[in-house]
């Protein structure tokens, strides 16, 4: 079974390259797209001059296509397929040709080629083409303390993640990406670094900044580009946090809220508490809404404890609460439920609730 998920994660993970991959080669044919026309119009100019000439000076070529394939060969140093001309003016093209070919099209495609291959050199763009094959994913803003323990949480979750981060510490940043998370380094401010993360694809946010004014503000753009996201905000002051959540609707976490579990749990949608330890061992208290699609639906409390290893300690369904329930209650889609486990047994039971 684990063998399974694995293959299906890796062969995922070679699926999104291909597509980051294709996806930044078009970013690059566009950046080459003004060589590439001068290119062209030299080739199909210079194709209309020698016919001109050619014909003026009583040495026709066959037609225009002609005309315009021999400066093509020309312009590749390739003889073609015709005497070389008497007049000093069709003589010029053998000459010129080859020289508009390196001067306009061979040091643009060196740049490209170098560009191509070496995508290291180009980061920021290659980190953007990952998070455009992304969809439903968690973008996190600011990869510092905190910020880099709610990264690993969520990937410790199995959460698709995009971070943003202006100032990031680069032993943070190649810890991330050697997890197989993009780090995009830009101003998460400016509307476009948002966009380069993908936000309009993104089910959540999670702005994680020292500074409260600046995730307030992120947020709010955020939300302009795509407003269905939801924005899981740190603020410092209690009653702030508080205004924002009744004004806004963003799920905003104060000081005495501020540890990644808790970041990670609300960004996945699910509440959690700080994990306590009891013999070694840490558990946490989460609390779930059963979807229509979870594989535990209609399923034994029972059933439930004994196939994720966890304990269900409550249950509520039509505002009646049950504590403790008996193993043979059955739980129903959009009931609610508290679970005591650990992380990655509440890791894999929040992903198939999904």
């Amino acid at each position: 079974m684990v063998r399974k998920r694995i293959l299906t994660d890796s062969q995922r993970h070679r699926w999104r390259h291909f597509q980051a991959s294709i996806r930044d080669t078009a970013i690059l044919l566009g950046e080459f797209r003004t060589p590439l026309l001068w290119f062209s119009v030299a080739i199909i100019g210079g194709g209309i001059l020698y016919d001109l000439f050619s014909n003026l000076f009583n040495e026709p070529v066959n037609s225009l296509v002609e005309s315009i394939y021999t400066v093509l060969t020309l312009t590749f140093l390739q003889p073609p397929n015709r005497d070389f001309p008497n007049h000093i003016i069709l003589q010029l093209f053998h000459f010129l040709m080859p020289v508009i070919g390196i001067v306009v099209l061979a040091q643009g495609l060196a740049d490209f080629g170098s560009l191509l291959f070496n995508r290291r050199s180009r980061s920021k763009e290659w980190e953007m083409a990952v998070a455009s094959t992304f969809n439903k994913h968690i973008i996190l803003v600011g990869l510092g303390h905190l910020g880099y323990r709610i990264a690993l949480k969520l990937h410790e979750m199995g959460e698709q993640i995009v971070v943003l981060e202006f100032n990031a510490d680069t032993d943070t940043i190649s810890v991330a990406r050697n997890l197989g998370i993009p780090v995009i380094q830009d101003d998460a401010t400016r509307p476009i670094a948002l966009e380069g993360a993908n936000v309009k694809d993104a089910r959540t946010i999670i702005l994680a900044s020292q500074n409260d004014a600046m995730n307030l503000q992120i947020a709010l753009k955020a939300r302009s580009i795509n407003p269905k996201i939801n924005v899981v905000v740190r603020i410092f002051d209690d009653d702030f946090a508080h205004a924002l959540q009744d004004q806004f609707g963003f799920i905003a976490l104060s000081a005495t809220e501020m540890a990644a579990p808790v970041f990670a749990a609300a960004a996945a949608g699910v509440d959690v508490t700080n994990p306590i330890s009891i013999e070694g061992q840490l558990l946490s208290l989460a609390r779930l809404v059963v979807s229509d699609n979870a594989p535990f639906a209609e399923k034994t409390i029972g059933y439930v404890e004994d196939n994720y290893h966890l304990n269900i300690v409550l249950i509520r369904r039509d505002h009646h609460s049950e504590m403790h329930p008996t193993d043979s209650a059955i739980i129903h889609a959009g009931d609610t439920i508290a679970v005591l486990g650990g992380t990655e047994e509440l890791s894999r039971l929040l992903h198939e609730n999904e």
